[in-house]
Order: C-alpha cells, then sequence, then structure tokens
C-alpha cells in the first residue's frame, strides 16, 4: 500500500524551512502522517519525531586539496590549463621589474665597489634601461667581454 504524501512533505518543507527532498517521514509511522492534514498537525509530528529533515549533503572538499596539493608542486599548470595570453597570468610590468631592478642593484654595487667607472655605469645603465640585458648575469657576462670586469671580479 502506496501513500500520496506529498501535500504532507510539501507543508513539513515549509515549517522545516528546507528542500522537499530533505523531508524524511517515518515509514513505520506513514498512516499517522497521511491523517496529517493541517499545518498544526505536521508541527506535531515533527515535534513527535515522525516527520524531520534530513542533514545537508554537502560537497566533499578531497578533488579540490588533491588538485591544490599538485599545483603547489607545478602540476596542472602546462599550456593546455591556462586561459588568457601570459601578460594576463603575470602582468608584463611586474615581469619587467622583476628583470630591472636586480641589474640596477648589481650596477650601483659595482659602482659604488669602485669596479666599474660612472661613465660605464651610466652607459650600462641606459642599455639596461633599453632592455638590453635579460637577467644579471647576462649584465655581468656584457661588462666582462667590453673588458670593463676582470674574471676574477
Amino acid at each position: 500500500m502506496n501513500m500520496d504524501l506529498k501535500n504532507q512533505k510539501r507543508m513539513a518543507a515549509e515549517i522545516l524551512d528546507c528542500g522537499y527532498n530533505r523531508v524524511w517521514i517515518d515509514p513505520n509511522r506513514a498512516e499517522d502522517v497521511a491523517d496529517a492534514i493541517t499545518r498544526a498537525d505536521i508541527r506535531t509530528a515533527i515535534a513527535s519525531g515522525t516527520v524531520k529533515a534530513l542533514p545537508k549533503k554537502g560537497i566533499s572538499k578531497g578533488r579540490t586539496r588533491h588538485n591544490r596539493a599538485q599545483r603547489r608542486k607545478g602540476r596542472q599548470r602546462g599550456p593546455g590549463s591556462r586561459k588568457g595570453r601570459a601578460g594576463a597570468r603575470t602582468p608584463t610590468k611586474r615581469d619587467w621589474i622583476q628583470t630591472i631592478r636586480p641589474i640596477r642593484a648589481t650596477l650601483r654595487d659595482l659602482r659604488e665597489e669602485g669596479k666599474i667607472p660612472r661613465s660605464v655605469y651610466r652607459e650600462f645603465y641606459m642599455k639596461a634601461k633599453g632592455g638590453m640585458f635579460k637577467s644579471r648575469a647576462h649584465l655581468i657576462s656584457h661588462l666582462k667581454t667590453e673588458g670593463h670586469l676582470q674574471e676574477g671580479q
């Protein structure tokens, strides 16, 4: 015998302030619930424990945690996972700042230590500003090849 408890379930959902599918009706006391036709009857059934709201299901964070751990290791960051151009992921200005600051700091240190004269400092500073050197090591190799720095320095 299958009873139609749609109306009771709907009322219970409103009273319990939950979704229709979260309403649980005790299968052994279904006849009593079928007789409950008013909201007051449903409230009584809820108080007696015949009708109740099931707990919320929630969403597992297990997969997310695993993926985040993988990304920390550098996985899942290849070209297939990227959206947007390179300049959208790290702005080109930020890239430039990270390149130019160490180069300028190196030039400053070399000038202050007296390893290069002011004229060479100025020449290479302007070249650096023009984007000639891609790194600190690149700058030093240029200084050496042009004879401004000795190999031991």
